[in-house]
């Protein structure tokens, strides 16, 4: 007498499931050791990957509170052992206090009258990139505001291309610099406009503004409409 369909299927279940219970048995029989040793490392790894991770945040907040220390120590002009605690954070691990650090080495330079190891920190900012491309972008306005006298209009016109956009948060100092290199090409127009439109962005400093609405309006262009302040006094 044949057994039913579902007799026949829970039969073959019960057989599958001893048969992969055997297969699993036989299997830690073989291979418990190399499982065992494999679970170990695992929890190694992991156990070491955390405690690297808590001592990173540990030493980034340290060290951000030894550039805190620094720039105060610079600001009080305590500046003797300046330079090699500069040199400790520039190899930090946190982008912020290692980007910091450079920015300030270059500050610091050019405090000394030493353009050149202040261009060349600038620079070593803008090839680095580890470096959020914030810090980058402040390396390349700083470099090129130094190098601006002895660069050719079109290579400071490329270099700050993506930068010298309205709505971008360096458009007042790379629209200017931008703008004046068009100048220097002869092409006022092109000039006048770019100036117009720094005077026009609120989000540029003021003081850059109202420049860009004098030298607009020596090129034939009126931006005072940009600045109230401006109109008021006239």
């Amino acid at each position: 007498m044949a057994l039913p369909t579902d007799s026949n299927d829970t039969f073959l279940r019960e057989v599958d499931e001893n048969l992969r219970r055997d297969q699993v048995q036989d299997f830690f029989k073989k291979n418990g050791k190399w499982v065992a040793a494999a679970v170990v490392l695992f929890l190694a790894a992991a156990g070491g990957w955390i405690f690297w991770q808590e001592k990173r945040n540990r030493d980034a907040a340290a060290q951000t509170e030894e550039l805190h220390s620094v720039l105060t120590d610079i600001g009080s002009g305590r500046k003797q052992d300046i330079p090699q605690r500069i040199d400790a954070l520039e190899e930090s691990h946190s982008d912020a206090v290692r980007a910091s650090a450079m920015l300030t080495d270059a500050a610091l330079a050019l405090e000394q009258n030493n353009r050149s190891a202040a261009i060349a920190k600038y620079r070593e900012i803008v090839d680095d990139k580890g470096l959020p491309q914030v810090y980058r972008d402040v390396g390349t306005i700083r470099l090129t505001a130094l190098e601006f006298d002895t660069l050719k209009p079109e290579q400071v016109i490329a270099r700050l291309e993506p930068l010298a956009k309205a709505g971008n948060p360096w458009f007042g100092s790379a629209g200017e610099m931008t703008a004046l290199a068009l100048l220097k090409q002869k092409k006022n127009a092109e000039a006048g406009k770019l100036f117009a439109a720094i005077a026009a962005d609120t989000q540029v400093p003021e003081t850059i503004r109202t420049r860009a609405v004098q030298v607009a309006g020596t090129l034939g262009v009126d931006a005072t409409a940009s600045m109230p302040s401006l109109q008021q006094q006239d």
